[in-house]
């Protein structure tokens, strides 16, 4: 059955997200990826150049974050745990990103560059001082990283054993503390 070309492109990202994630970075190849959606390897360095061209395609990531504006400030850290919990839970590109991050210095850099750009400017309008911002990114990027490695890479029994809420209520007070104390 032939596929338009978006559909290809969306395909062969897809597998490329599922390989890069089940395989690592390293261990991933073109011709794997290209196998999975059933096209000729030719055909995936046509859309994307080369693998690491196709590892930041599958890599892109927008933690598109919520208008805090309307909600009350001493509820931003449960606000933000939340919002992460339903990034993890839904986007495949951000757990490729973890999976593969751990291991490959170009998914970190990669990784690095989203929660500079994206959580950086965020913490510096809730913090009281700004020049403190990057460094209370850094350590609410630990939190959300560390619970996201435990809970969806790792699946620690007692971290996956716990609910939405008990989540929320315990890394919640924590992100608070970091982005706006």
């Amino acid at each position: 059955m032939r596929r338009s070309s978006e559909d290809t492109k969306s395909a062969i990202l897809a597998a490329a997200r599922e390989r890069f994630g089940a395989d690592g970075y390293e261990k991933a190849t073109i011709r794997a990826i290209a196998g999975d959606v059933g096209v000729d390897p030719a055909m995936v360095m046509r859309y994307f150049g080369n693998k690491e061209k196709l590892f930041a395609a599958a890599a892109h990531f927008d933690l598109r974050f919520p208008d805090l504006a309307s909600t009350p400030r001493e509820q931003v850290g449960t606000a933000m745990v939340g919002h992460f919990l339903d990034l993890w839970e839904t986007s495949e590109a951000l757990q490729v990103l973890l999976r593969t991050g751990v291991t490959n210095e170009a998914a970190a850099e990669r990784m690095r560059e989203i929660f500079a750009t994206q959580l950086g400017p965020l913490a510096a309008r809730l913090c009281p001082d700004p020049a403190t911002a990057p460094t209370r990114a850094g350590l609410a990027a630990s939190q959300i990283l560390g619970l996201a490695l435990t809970r969806y890479v790792l699946r620690l029994p007692p971290v996956m054993a716990m609910t939405r809420e008990e989540v929320v209520a315990w890394l919640g007070p924590t992100l608070q503390r970091y982005l706006t104390e």
